[in-house]
């Protein structure tokens, strides 16, 4: 490949990437798909429809990831999840106080951005903030602190994070169809829970926001792993995963790329900040959430009700952005992405993010029985 048609691809795949993303955004915004709502569906009204809605749309991605690894259109050990150290303790209380900072800033950081794209200003508060604080975690003073307690607190899990992965090396099974069986298995499984429900089965919405939401998961997956990877860079002539941040494969997350994204704009005019595909992801889906919302007539501005609600979204956004950084994921990047490699310390942020999101609703009530 020379570099002329290397540049090709590399506009090629962060076109796709911010199709996706719009899609994911649109469909977002129209089925209100949101972690923070299934938890609190549950918790305050015992209505499982979200929740189903939400487990669907891990069944869908996780089906489709492991139909792609074992086709060998994408290679598992390339996504940031594969790695063999599980770091437990940074993903249960990053993924804790991501929950906690969701419940006080209205939604993670995918519905910030729905919530931005459909009018919200409160919604572009919290992105700013969400994005300060993740950069600082990334590389400023919550780093060093992230760096030096939490992220020290993990065991290594060989070969590699999956699940399938370290079940067949236990038990001497092949690691592709053990991928295989388990992550259809257990997709399938999703996916029939999720549709058990007669609530569930009557809604179209519901149906459209599982199904649609994981199949976009899935072609992010499938953008970055198949689509934009090359085995011969024309310089380096090395193997790359094109318009990737981190050099791997990639699929949708929003707390890092909210501080790319802040990054790329304030250095708009360094030549050495280029475009990826997280940033695109970003933009995309505040496209994408903004054209179903004009397009429904349902954009509406909307600002904060006064200084407390003011101080929750903000104290919400910092909690998300050191949060989401020290997890190393979101509700979208460990919830779905992460999850449907089934990547153990996926499933631990997302126990964690669980968590924190009960003791948010806990937080909330106890300021309503003080007014």
């Amino acid at each position: 490949m020379d570099e002329t048609t290397f540049q090709s691809l590399h506009a090629t795949v962060l076109a796709a990437a911010f199709a996706v993303s719009a899609v994911f955004g649109a469909l977002a915004q129209r089925t209100h798909f949101c972690t923070m709502g299934a938890i609190s569906d549950v918790v305050n009204m015992g209505d499982t429809v979200r929740l189903r809605m939400w487990a669907m749309a891990i069944g869908v991605a996780m089906i489709g990831f492991h139909l792609m690894a074992a086709a060998g259109l994408v290679d598992p050990t390339q996504t940031i999840y594969w790695s063999g150290r599980v770091i437990w303790a940074s993903a249960l209380l990053g993924g804790a106080l991501f929950g906690f900072g969701m419940v006080l800033g209205s939604g993670c950081g995918s519905k910030t951005l729905v919530r931005l794209g459909g009018g919200s200003l409160k919604a572009l508060v919290v992105f700013f903030v969400m994005g300060f604080a993740a950069y600082a975690t990334l590389r400023g003073i919550t780093a060093v602190l992230r760096d030096r307690t939490v992220d020290r607190l993990a065991f290594d899990l060989q070969p590699g994070s999956p699940l399938p992965a370290w079940l067949a090396q236990q038990f001497g099974w092949a690691p592709s169809s053990t991928a295989l069986v388990l992550g259809v298995g257990v997709g399938a499984a999703l996916v029939v829970w999720a549709a058990s429900h007669p609530d569930f089965r009557g809604s179209g919405q519901a149906w459209l926001g599982g199904a649609g939401i994981g199949a976009t998961v899935a072609a992010m997956w499938a953008v970055s792993g198949w689509l934009g990877f090359v085995p011969e860079h024309p310089q380096t002539l090395e193997p790359v995963y094109v318009a990737t941040q981190s050099g791997r494969m990639e699929a949708l997350t929003f707390t890092a790329p909210m501080a790319y994204t802040l990054d790329w704009l304030i250095y708009y005019s360094d030549a050495n900040k280029v475009l990826t595909l997280w940033v695109v992801s970003v933009l995309g889906v505040v496209a994408g959430a903004a054209a179903m919302a004009l397009a429904t007539r349902t954009f509406r501005w909307e600002g904060f009700a006064g200084t407390r609600d003011t101080a929750l979204h903000i104290v919400g956004a910092l909690c998300m952005g050191v949060g989401g950084v020290t997890a190393m994921g979101c509700t979208i990047g460990h919830g779905l992405s992460g999850v449907s490699t089934l990547s153990l310390t996926s499933v631990l942020a997302l126990v964690g993010i669980v968590l924190g999101a009960l003791a948010g609703f806990r937080f909330q009530l106890w300021l309503l029985e003080r007014d």
